[in-house]
């Protein structure tokens, strides 16, 4: 019979130093792209979900957590969070929602046999969200993907507010 262990953060240790000791300006740039995202064109409730799903294809704990406890705080139900990963059968979701999650999975998933955005799915997209919204889901994604780097091999503390995630 085997014995679950179970780790707590207190447990966890960083692979790296917080980053921002080395670049202070790394605070800025994030926080630039933070606020660029929340322009109102785009509801945040379907970025986190968008940024959730980038957490999960990645497969990066830090990612997942984190977006978790965010959708959280805003009100999100656990139904529609935990059914992210299973989006395009889950009853949950709006359109203009499911295509979002489409476009995230679309960039972050190889497809050797042709474009990864499509036409047809930029055609989809931009029936739901205007030439903003469709910049502000871009850069919701590109958020994720500046991160997903630092979250795979750094491997910041999950749970842990920045500033406080990294333990060397």
């Amino acid at each position: 019979m085997s014995t679950i262990t179970t780790t707590t953060r207190d447990d966890l240790e960083s692979r790296l130093p917080d980053p921002t000791q080395f670049f202070p300006e790394l605070v800025g740039v994030a926080g630039t792209l933070v606020k660029a995202i929340q322009n109102g064109s785009v509801p945040q409730t379907t970025i986190g979900l968008v940024q959730l799903r980038g957490g999960q294809i990645s497969g990066s704990t830090y990612h997942t957590i984190g977006q978790t406890d965010q959708l959280r705080r805003i009100g999100e139900t656990e139904e529609r969070i935990t059914a992210v990963a299973s989006w395009r059968d889950a009853p949950y979701f709006t359109d203009a929602e499911r295509v979002a999650l489409e476009l995230v999975e679309a960039v972050l998933t190889p497809n050797p046999s042709g474009e990864r955005v499509s036409d047809e799915l930029y055609a989809r997209a931009s029936a739901h969200y205007d030439d903003k919204g469709l910049w502000t889901l871009t850069l919701a994604i590109s958020l994720i993907c500046y991160f997903i780097p630092v979250a795979l091999i750094g491997k910041p503390i999950p749970g842990m507010p920045p500033g406080k995630n990294y333990s060397r």
